[in-house]
């Protein structure tokens, strides 16, 4: 039995061996195969969005590249552009996805982990002529953006986009590049018109309006508008001259199904055209329009 055993133990030996040996062998191939990338990494944006009224709004980014020679193989950066049209009202723009420039791997500088840190920034007005997409209403909504994709390339050749990166390097961790990008178009504020402005407030079942309201707010004071009685009201409130900016938000009550408003600007304009159940908390005005 005793002898038994000792072979029993001794194949066993064998065996562990020649799987550990296996094991190794493997695990050797693993890290011959394995090759190392680069990444781009987002340090900020500022701003993530473009003014649709001015052609020479900028998009910013603040990037840093880092591979495993911290930054020697950087051979230059391809930066592409593409429209994304979220606005269906005004048709559909279609553009093809264009290269607008390439950063040279030398412009970069040393940043404060040592690594290769660039600045750049697109232009509105620059993207939109590069992708052939007219800067007027009929082509552009507050809504749409401009899609910013990177390419790194390396000096050995090689190269890596969004399509190359994880999640664990795209996402919000330390690596934080995903190497593509969209920059929204938006309507900020527009000045209003000075002077008297006019609202107009009704009721359909003729009760007033069972505390629903209006909030009008000019540069940072509100001012509530509602009735309580009776089919319809009428209102009027002064923008004064130099006012930056106009809010109006409706307020729900009991009944807003029955209530519908028109809001117009010292300029002429019916800026509001309220129907039946507004939309609650958010901004009427249409600042796209600039009609203000």
């Amino acid at each position: 039995m005793k002898s038994f055993k000792k072979h029993m133990m001794f194949l066993m030996g064998v065996l562990v061996i020649s799987s550990c040996s296996e094991d190794d062998k493997i695990s050797n191939q693993v890290v011959v195969d394995t090759t190392r990338g680069a990444v781009i990494r987002t340090i900020t944006i500022d701003p993530n969005s473009f003014d649709i009224f001015n052609s020479e709004s900028q998009w910013t980014i603040t990037a840093e590249y880092q591979d495993i020679t911290d930054g020697t193989l950087l051979s230059d950066i391809e930066v592409f552009l593409n429209f994304v049209d979220n606005t269906e009202q005004n048709g559909t723009t279609t553009a093809v996805e264009t290269k607008l420039t390439t950063i040279e791997g030398s412009t970069f500088t040393s940043g404060p982990n040592g690594l290769p840190r660039t600045t750049f920034s697109i232009g509105y007005g620059e993207a939109l002529n590069a992708l052939g997409v007219p800067n007027d209403s009929d082509s552009v909504s507050g809504g749409d953006q401009i899609n910013i994709r990177l390419v790194v390339n390396l000096t050995d050749g090689r190269s890596f986009t969004d399509v190359d990166a994880t999640g664990n390097v795209s996402g919000g961790s330390f690596f934080s590049s995903p190497y593509n990008y969209r920059a929204n178009i938006v309507c900020p504020p527009t000045v209003p018109t000075a002077g008297e402005w006019s609202i107009e407030m009704q009721d359909s079942f003729g009760d007033g309006w069972n505390n629903a309201s209006l909030a009008v707010t000019i540069d940072g004071e509100t001012t509530t508008f509602t009735f309580n009685d009776g089919a319809a009201a009428s209102f009027t409130f002064d923008v004064p001259a130099g006012t930056s900016v106009i809010s109006i938000i409706f307020s729900a009550g009991d009944f807003d199904e029955e209530v519908t408003a028109q809001i117009t600007s010292a300029n002429g304009n019916e800026v509001i055209d309220l129907e039946p159940s507004p939309p609650v908390g958010v901004e009427l005005l249409d600042y796209c329009l600039d009609n203000l």
